[in-house]
């Protein structure tokens, strides 16, 4: 028996970096990321543009809607899909 971590895949890392980044990877599965990403020089940059990319997405504000403003969006978008 070894206690070796099994190799994670490029195509592994794409599908739990979602995960990765909100702390909700299990603890062998993030040991399993991180270690991928130590000798992975692609992997790690595409980790890094997603971290770049929710931290822009997450310091873009959405503008207030007045209560009024979002009743009638709520109404039109309910409006087109009944017809």
């Amino acid at each position: 028996m070894t206690n070796e971590i099994e190799q994670l895949s490029c195509q592994e890392l794409v599908e739990l970096v979602t995960d990765y980044l909100e702390g909700a990877l299990p603890e062998a599965d993030r040991r399993r990321l991180e270690e991928h990403i130590s000798g992975c020089e692609g992997c790690r940059e595409y980790v890094g543009q997603i971290e770049a990319a929710v931290a822009l997405t997450h310091d873009a504000r959405t503008p207030s809607l007045t209560p009024q403003a979002e009743e009638a969006l709520l109404a039109a978008f309910r409006n087109w899909k009944a017809t």
